[in-house]
């Protein structure tokens, strides 16, 4: 009876000691960044020189798919950290708005904080290609042929990619906030902005997130003088935070584009910490401050995300 009693504490300790060295693993100064949507999300402004050097060990990237070697930068394995050089979608892919995002914040944060951004897009992707219970339908009857190898590169469900290193990445650190771009497809869609709450809620939910704790933060898409492709997707975008509370726009004026007038060039996408209003992301410095418990993050400019 006594030995029972104590293989019992020993194992209760043993289980104690492994729950503290796992919440011990988890460093609260690695803030990660989930990103999603579509073409300009994914990349179409081609990398520049300094998009494609190594911003060091504080930036770094969760691959969702693999990555070969180049002249730039060694072969990257799908889940596991690397440092976060251009192109972090997939290895055919361009620059985004997570490259300076990431690079300007490490530069403007303390040198303790490390960020780190797991990054899902397919150029053209309906809203519904990231909901869990129209992906299937959505893959074998409404997307189109061009996009189903990009499709088969997330196991034909990007919205369960996202998660599955989401989740992998929570037992490195914690996830302060989710960008995305993406409602092109989706323009004078009167469902959208509900069906982005749908994603937005149920990422929050498959992985125990507050959305009061981390924020979804909307790129607004390529304005172009008023003249660009999908301009009629801007209301809609700037109206989602009625539906969203916890959403914030990240506005697009005055943001640069290439010359399809749908996607931004990389100008858009590029800022330095000492010219901050080459970045659309720059708004996140006045937004953060607002939720007591998120990061203040440095400014980023007024470019765009894609």
């Amino acid at each position: 009876m006594k030995r029972n009693i104590f293989t019992s504490l020993l194992v209760l300790m043993l289980l104690i000691m492994s729950g503290i060295r796992l919440s011990a693993a988890v460093d609260e100064n690695f803030y990660i960044f989930l990103c999603f949507g579509q073409s300009n999300m994914e990349g179409a402004a081609k990398p520049e020189a300094a998009d494609l050097a190594s911003p060091g060990a504080r930036f770094l990237l969760m691959p969702a798919v693999d990555f070969p070697a180049t002249d730039q930068r060694p072969a990257r394995k799908m889940g596991e950290w690397c440092e976060a050089s251009a192109p972090l979608c997939r290895p055919n892919t361009g620059l985004t708005p997570a490259d300076w995002f990431g690079r300007t914040l490490v530069a403007s944060l303390p040198d303790n904080i490390r960020i780190g951004v797991i990054h899902v897009a397919i150029g053209g992707i309906d809203i519904k290609g990231f909901l869990p219970d129209s992906i299937q339908n959505y893959v074998e009857k409404k997307a189109p042929g061009w996009m189903k190898g990009m499709l088969q590169a997330y196991g034909n469900n990007p919205y369960q990619r996202l998660v599955e290193l989401a989740r992998k990445a929570q037992n490195d650190g914690v996830i302060k906030g989710i960008l995305m771009h993406q409602g092109e497809t989706n323009t004078g869609d009167p469902k959208w902005a509900g069906m982005v709450k749908q994603v937005y809620d149920n990422l929050c939910s498959d992985l125990q997130l507050k959305p009061e704790e981390v924020n979804l933060y909307v790129g607004n898409i390529v304005q172009a003088g008023g003249k660009g492709v999908c301009i009629g997707c801007k209301k809609q975008i700037d109206e989602l935070p009625q539906t969203i509370h916890t959403c914030q726009v990240i506005s697009s004026d005055d943001c640069s584009n290439g010359p399809d007038r749908l996607h931004f060039d990389a100008a858009g996408y590029r800022s330095s910490p000492s010219d901050p209003k080459n970045s659309q992301f720059s708004i996140f410095n006045s937004q953060f401050p607002k939720m007591p418990s998120q990061p203040r993050l440095p400014s980023l400019g007024t470019s765009s995300p894609k």
